[in-house]
């Protein structure tokens, strides 16, 4: 579930779209859409990966 989340952040924080989330789980899902709705936060805080 971790690694769910690790890859919605790093989805997120490169400003890709939910909907390219590779998993169809709820689980699995929720996590992903968990971690990339933490790198939108971040993104309008200043936060990036360059």
């Amino acid at each position: 579930m971790s690694r769910a989340h690790s890859k919605g952040y790093q989805a997120g924080i490169n400003g890709r779209s939910k909907d390219v989330c590779p998993f169809q789980t709820s689980d699995a899902r929720s996590q992903w859409l968990g971690g990339w709705r933490e790198a939108l936060s971040d993104r309008q805080i200043g936060l990036s990966l360059r």
